[in-house]
């Protein structure tokens, strides 16, 4: 399990939070800003889901073809919600024997599998508050009140067993969790090469 005091020499670095969390909109910004630091790196996510759809840079699969990349032991991590599958390539075990800081942007359902997988996870979960987060999915108008309501229940359900993770508020602007989210990654990666000033050359 992940301790706050522990140093490790490479960090998988597991993002979590709910729909309209604005989950998506904090790691775009967060690896902009990132970009140029040569031991971080922010991992794809293989989806069945077409590629203008959601709000990541994703790599679109049939589900014939996430079957096979299964079957072929091509994941790292993979697991399915709200009718997708989704999945890490075993390009980030390399990253990680190679001393690099590895984000990913994961599911709280598969926290623990990730622990099983891995002894260097750093989870956090990006939180907003119930109304906040009701408005923006109302917003979207993409589901009934009552499927909202839902969403809602389980969201607060899977925020309240995420013991032991980070956590980061994203109430406000997106720039002010954005760079929260910045200094924790940058707090728990290892061998930068670059000045810790997000991404700016010395």
């Amino acid at each position: 399990m992940f301790n706050e005091d522990r140093k490790m020499k490479a960090n998988l670095i597991y993002i979590m939070g709910a729909s309209g969390s604005g989950k998506d909109s904090l790691m775009r910004y967060a690896r902009e800003k990132l970009a140029k630091h040569t031991n971080i790196v922010f991992a794809h996510r293989y989806i069945t889901r077409p590629a203008d759809v959601g709000g990541e840079n994703h790599v679109s699969l049939s589900p014939d073809e996430f079957s096979s990349r299964v079957a072929a032991g091509l994941f790292a991590l993979h697991w399915q919600s709200h009718g997708y599958y989704y999945g890490i390539g075993i390009e980030i075990d390399l990253w990680l024997t190679r001393g690099l800081t590895v984000i990913v942007n994961g599911s709280r359902k598969y926290l623990q599998n990730v622990y099983n997988r891995y002894t260097n996870v750093v989870p956090i979960l990006i939180e907003v508050s119930p109304d906040i987060l009701r408005l923006r999915l109302q917003n979207r108008n993409r589901e009934t009140g009552e499927q909202i309501e839902k969403r809602l229940q389980r969201h607060q359900i899977l925020a309240n067993a995420c013991e032991g993770c980070l956590k980061v508020n994203n109430d406000g602007q997106l720039n002010e969790g954005g760079d929260t989210l910045i200094d924790l990654i940058l707090h728990y990666s290892v061998n930068d090469f670059l000045h810790p000033d997000r991404g700016i050359h010395p």
